[in-house]
């Protein structure tokens, strides 16, 4: 996969303090383990530059990024978040976006690429929420809207949260197909609509999950997209703290082959992103990101040389 790359950054890190439920150390885990495996090379690596202001600011209103950047959020607002305010979560967090971003332009080309951070769904236009400061997935749309890189989008977010924020701003857009498959009795209490919610009951199991998920991808390719974001969550996991689903490590490399296979087998260009993820032991969460990435390698092994559909 001589084409393939994949966007990080060493200031994905941000200091939040010792024993936060977010783990922010996972994002240099997963590079780490990955490189050490030789799943990647260092050459396949691309640091992103921090996602430019007109950017952001297709999605987020003029003032949340000012009082973002500032350190002027309220402390309601600061509460909304669950992370707390600081320079380095603003620097981690316009480097994410510009990863996503990144990531999108590059799968265009070569069929698929990723971003080892990214998937801040709960992110409304004028508010973070739920460790989401910037809405990642929604900028980078809206960047290739604006440059006329791809029409229609599909975002496919299997997290175990329902994308509030991203089902809010793309509510009118007809470009932009939402489908989100949750736990029904989790986080968000107040659920926006997505183009096609699945909520699945606490305790689903890999066999449940994973017969919903191809019932619901043939529905949802029918939008034709030109572009697919897929939001591997780490967190329908059974040991995740956050979770309530009963998904096993191996029923989510599962999911992940399920969703990239499909977008494969159409000529549809995919991103991965990270999303959420906060197993008892952090290493159950590098694992199960990491198989996504495994994944990626495995399934488009053979078809990337200089591009993945030519």
């Amino acid at each position: 996969m001589s084409s393939y790359r994949i966007f990080y950054s060493p200031y994905y890190y941000a200091d939040i303090g010792e024993g936060h439920v977010f783990p922010i150390k996972k994002f240099e885990l997963v590079r780490d383990k990955l490189l050490a495996e030789e799943t990647l090379s260092s050459s396949e690596i691309v640091e992103p530059q921090p996602a430019e202001i007109e950017d952001v600011l297709l999605i987020h209103t003029k003032d949340y990024v000012s009082r973002l950047r500032g350190g002027t959020l309220t402390a309601k607002e600061v509460r909304k978040l669950g992370l707390p305010w600081s320079q380095s979560l603003v620097r981690r967090s316009f480097l994410a976006t510009s990863g996503t971003i990144n990531a999108a332009k590059h799968a265009l080309e070569t069929g698929v690429s990723s971003n080892l951070a990214g998937g801040t769904h709960h992110a409304f236009p004028d508010r973070g929420e739920g460790f989401c400061v910037l809405n990642d997935v929604a900028v980078a749309v809206r960047v290739l809207q604006r440059e006329n890189l791809a029409e229609k989008f599909l975002i496919v977010d299997c997290d175990v949260h329902q994308g509030n924020g991203t089902a809010f701003i793309f509510k009118d857009d007809q470009s932009v197909f939402t489908f989100s498959i949750h736990g029904a009795k989790n986080y968000p209490l107040f659920k926006e609509i997505s183009n096609l919610d699945i909520e699945l009951p606490d305790k689903t199991s890999d066999k449940e999950y994973l017969e919903t998920l191809n019932e619901a991808l043939p529905r949802v390719f029918l939008h034709n997209p030109d572009i697919v974001f897929y939001l591997g969550g780490a967190d329908p996991f059974e040991q995740d703290k956050l979770g309530r689903l009963g998904l096993t490590i191996e029923g989510l490399r599962a999911r992940d082959k399920t969703v990239l296979k499909f977008a494969k087998q159409r000529e549809v260009p995919i991103v991965t992103v990270m999303s959420g993820g906060y197993a008892l032991d952090i290493n159950d969460t590098v694992e199960i990101h990491c198989n996504t990435i495994r994944a990626v390698k495995e399934i488009f092994a053979e078809s990337q040389t200089q591009n993945a559909f030519a």
